[in-house]
């Protein structure tokens, strides 16, 4: 139904409040909801408040939430809420990654989340297995063309490609810092997540002479022992021979952080539960830091603005790593083609146009 205005009401359907600890799931959703003003959204809001919600385009429906992370409360809270009000709104726009529930949640659509239209943006998929036993939800859109394959091949039908935005104003070019050069891993404590490839590679472009600062900004998942985890991963540097390793948790601050920065190092594995095209990798970008990556299909929407090396080739992503801190004239080089990148490819004009009209498409 629409609203008392006339205009489309939307349900942001995720499987956490919108301060679930700024997830790709929920900040896809900000997204989504702060680039389209002429709908009127809703999404879900943690109860009780706890510090700012931010600026969210919408109403906020409460669920109660003790840190606002996507423990099983909440997901059964957002399965029963959403039951509620998608009967309410003319569209369901799920942003849920493909996780451990979501094949049984999406057997129970219908009876979930009704029989009206539903758009799911897939954030990732945390292992490819899981897709012989889900199913699409509606309408699905993948951050990248790996992924849009993988969902077309498990039989998900209608797949659509739409990368995601950043904000360009809050990610604004910064100077390179001056003094010991700092290279940045940001990411989860997920195996094959890319702490200890970074810690690999960074040890092999010591080992070659290069002398920087590493730091590591790890986010844990629900149920980890984060205290455990950072331990470990300060064992395994001073066992690699790294003299200037910090290991923070969540970072508070992340446009500071990556000023501060001169590279960010980010060689997965496998992405797991992180989206596509991770945030921190356009944030850095735009930011006019050079990025290295491991060579992961995902990462093709890129281009040449990052520099690549083989999964799982710590000795390559150190050689890389060494040329890069060596040599200003391709750190500057990549720098700017980055930043060129981000605002041709992942600015909020060409989001907000796939998004229209797929929302003019699918509500008729």
């Amino acid at each position: 139904m629409a609203s008392g205005s006339g205009r489309t009401r939307v349900l942001l359907f995720t499987s956490s409040p919108y301060e679930g600890g700024a997830g790709a799931d929920t900040r896809l959703a900000a997204s989504i909801a702060d680039s389209m003003p002429d709908r009127d959204f809703l999404w879900f809001t943690r109860w009780p408040p706890h510090g700012p919600t931010g600026q969210v385009r919408g109403r906020g429906m409460p669920i109660v939430s003790r840190d606002g992370a996507p423990h099983l409360p909440e997901r059964l809270q957002a399965a029963v809420l959403g039951g509620v009000l998608s009967r309410r709104t003319d569209l369901v726009h799920a942003v849920l990654t493909i996780g451990g529930t979501y094949p049984l949640f999406s057997r129970l659509r219908r009876g979930l989340l009704g029989a009206g239209p539903v758009i799911h943006t897939v954030p990732g998929v945390m292992d490819p297995a899981l897709l012989e036993r889900a199913r699409p939800l509606g309408v699905t859109v993948a951050l990248s063309e790996a992924t849009a394959g993988q969902l077309r091949a498990a039989g998900f039908g209608d797949v659509r490609v739409i990368p995601p935005m950043i904000t360009l104003a809050r990610w604004q070019w910064r100077a390179r810092a001056r003094g010991t050069p700092v290279v940045l891993f940001a990411g989860h404590h997920d195996p094959e997540g890319g702490a200890q490839e970074a810690i690999a590679a960074a040890a092999q472009a010591y080992r070659c002479g290069a002398r920087f600062h590493l730091v590591l900004a790890m986010r844990d998942r629900p149920g980890q022992n984060r205290r455990a985890l950072e331990a470990g991963l300060r064992t395994l540097a001073a066992r690699e021979g790294l003299p200037r390793v910090d290991v923070h948790g969540m970072v508070s601050d992340m446009p500071a952080l990556l000023a501060a920065a001169d590279v960010l190092l980010f060689p997965p594995r496998r992405l797991g539960g992180k989206a596509d095209i991770p945030f921190v990798v356009l944030e850095a970008m735009a930011t006019g830091r050079p990025v290295i990556l491991s060579d992961l299909p995902q990462f093709a929407a890129l281009g040449e603005a990052p520099l690549r090396a083989p999964v799982g080739d710590p000795i390559r992503t150190g050689e890389l790593l060494l040329r890069l801190l060596e040599q200003p004239q391709q750190w500057e080089m990549l720098a700017r083609h980055g930043r060129v990148t981000v605002e041709e490819r992942f600015g909020p004009g060409c989001f907000r146009v796939q998004y229209e009209r797929l929302y003019r498409e699918v509500l008729g």
